[in-house]
């Protein structure tokens, strides 16, 4: 072996020792947060207060069950999944039949009704809080979880159609073609043949959804003001008092709140790659 190729590879091998040193780092930083939340939410005061990021010297797994009795984390879960259900399940089924439409078909107006729904991820959300507030107000619809995830659904649709239509331009239009000549109908196609051809895409859609209805907290705290219809978000702020803080019972709420979304995201995970890049190379 020359000694250029030596140097080579040599250098080759640093750089790819590099490289995996950085990513490792890079994982335990991101990692660190979440230990730090598991952790803490099974100590007690004094031991979270003089050992902040160590190992748990006693563990209180009741911390979670006095975080569900104070913060009434039964309810607000509950309130979290109808009103996250029923958005991702609208944002879906809306975002899916106007993608289809805006990518397969052509009519007048199209271009004009695409740009509308587009320039919706152009809006700053937190600006139009004090007029749906009105809005809702006028129609007496404060307090009423249906009323929130609409809300929601509006928020998440520009970008659910924007990635619906990218992946949809790229199924081939001989399969329309196909359907039609063995009798099918518009039914059937959307919904037999669209829809599983379009599961990445969805999968992906699911994910962001769950996760912007889940997390919110604005809207949620103007809109419901009733305590029994507070969602999780809201709920995680009574442990949270003038002059106190009750950070070990606060990290079991986040605990307890961060379990769906994990799991949506592992059922979904394979997809999301795939479906955020659909579009962007067509053949």
């Amino acid at each position: 072996m020359s000694e250029h190729s030596l140097i080579k590879r040599t250098a080759h091998a640093a750089g790819s020792a590099a490289v995996n040193v950085f990513i490792l780092l890079f994982s335990l930083f991101c990692l660190f947060p979440v230990y730090w939340m598991l952790a803490s939410s099974v100590k007690n005061d004094s031991d979270f207060y003089m050992n902040l990021a160590g190992f748990p010297q006693t563990f209180r797994p009741s911390n979670y069950l006095a975080a569900v009795n104070v913060g009434r984390l039964d309810i607000a879960f509950v309130n979290s999944a109808i009103v996250s259900g029923i958005a991702v399940f609208l944002i879906l089924l809306i975002s899916f039949v106007m993608g289809i439409v805006f990518a397969r078909y052509q009519f007048k107006g199209k271009g004009f009704l695409y740009i509308m729904f587009l320039s919706g991820m152009l809006i700053p959300v937190h600006a139009l809080l004090i007029p749906i507030f009105i809005e809702l107000r006028a129609f007496s619809m404060l307090n009423n979880r249906f009323a929130l995830a609409l809300v929601y659904t509006v928020f998440g649709l520009p970008k659910g159609i924007f990635l619906v239509t990218a992946y949809a331009s790229t199924i081939p239009r001989e399969i329309e073609e196909a359907v039609f000549i063995d009798g099918g109908n518009i039914h059937q196609l959307f919904f037999k043949i669209f829809m599983p051809m379009c599961s990445p895409v969805l999968g992906t859609l699911t994910i962001l959804s769950f996760l912007d209805a889940w997390n919110e907290f604005p809207f949620s705290l103007i809109l419901m003001g009733r305590p029994e219809l507070k969602t999780l978000p809201i709920a995680l702020t009574y442990f949270q008092g003038q002059y106190f803080v009750e950070y070990t019972m606060m990290m079991a709420g986040l605990s307890i709140a961060t379990l769906p979304v994990v799991i949506v995201y592992f059922i979904f995970h394979k997809r999301i790659m795939q479906g955020m890049v659909a579009g962007s190379v067509k053949g």
